[in-house]
C-alpha cells in the first residue's frame, strides 16, 4: 500500500446520529444521503480499515424526548432501539448495494432480520473484511447509542470512537448560534465532562476515558471526512 495513504487505525467504531440519514430534512430516510454515506464507509474499508458501525434512531424516534411527552420511559426506549434497527437494515441495503459485505448485530431478539450481538462472532466478521452495524444501542432502556458506541469500541478492541456530527467538532457553545464560540481541537475526557460539553454523554465519556480509548468529533457533512480522520489528518476535535 503506497505509505500516503496507510491508515492511522485499522479498526474503528464510526458513530453515526440518526438525523445524518435524515438529510436536510432531518427525519426519516434519504435514500442518497444514505449511499453517499456508505460510499464514504466503502473507501475506509477499502484502505484495509476493519469498520464498525452504531447508528442511532434520532430521525424516526427519539426515546428520552418521547418520554418527556408522556410516554413511559422504558417503553420509549425500546421504541427508540426498533428505530435504530430500521436505520441500520438501510445502511446495510446501501453497503451491500456497492459489493461491501455486512452483518447487522442487534442487542435485542430480531432473529428473522439481524444475528443477535456476540463479541466473539462480532470480531470474526471483522477480521473476514466484513462491516458490522451494530443496532438496537446496548439493549437496556436508560442507555445512550452513544453509549452503546463507545461499549461496542471496548469489546471489540477498536482503536478509536469516531463521532459524526453536524459541526466541525467540539465548542464551547452552539456555533450556529453563538458566532465566537470557541473550538476545541484537542480536550481531555475530564474538561470534556466539568465543562459539560455536550457532544457524548457523560457515560459514552467515562467509559472511553476509563479504558484510554480516544474520541474523534468531527462534520460528517463534509464529503470525505471519515477517510480523512482515518488517515490521519487533523480534523474535527480530539477527546484524549
Amino acid at each position: 500500500m503506497d505509505p500516503e495513504i496507510t491508515p492511522k487505525y485499522r479498526r474503528i467504531l464510526l458513530k453515526l446520529g440518526g438525523e445524518a440519514l435524515g438529510g436536510e430534512q432531518g427525519f426519516g430516510i434519504d435514500p442518497k444521503v444514505v449511499l453517499r454515506l456508505a460510499d464514504e464507509i466503502k473507501e475506509v474499508h477499502n484502505l484495509g480499515v476493519e469498520v464498525a458501525i452504531v447508528i442511532g434512531g434520532g430521525n424516526i424516534f427519539r426515546g428520552l424526548a418521547a418520554s418527556e411527552q408522556g410516554f413511559d420511559r422504558v417503553s420509549a426506549d425500546h421504541m427508540g432501539m426498533l428505530a435504530t434497527m430500521i436505520n441500520a437494515l438501510a445502511m446495510q441495503d446501501a453497503l451491500e448495494k456497492m459489493n461491501v459485505y455486512t452483518r447487522v448485530q442487534s442487542a435485542i431478539e430480531t432473529r428473522q432480520v439481524a444475528e443477535m450481538f456476540i463479541r466473539r462472532r462480532a470480531i470474526r466478521h471483522l477480521e473476514k473484511k466484513r462491516v458490522v452495524i451494530f443496532a438496537a444501542g446496548t439493549g437496556n432502556p436508560y442507555f445512550s447509542t452513544d453509549t452503546a458506541a463507545a461499549l461496542r469500541a471496548m469489546e471489540i478492541k477498536a482503536e478509536v470512537v469516531l463521532k459524526a456530527t453536524k459541526v466541525d467538532g467540539i465548542y464551547d457553545a452552539d456555533p450556529v448560534k453563538v458566532k465566537d464560540a470557541r473550538f476545541f481541537s484537542e480536550i481531555s475526557y475530564i474538561d470534556v465532562l466539568t465543562k459539560g460539553l455536550g457532544v457524548m454523554d457523560k457515560t459514552a465519556i467515562s467509559l472511553c476515558m476509563e479504558n484510554k480509548v480516544p474520541i474523534i468529533i468531527f462534520n460528517i457533512k463534509t464529503k470525505g471526512n471519515i477517510k480523512r480522520v482515518v488517515l490521519g489528518d487533523k480534523i474535527g476535535s480530539l477527546v484524549h
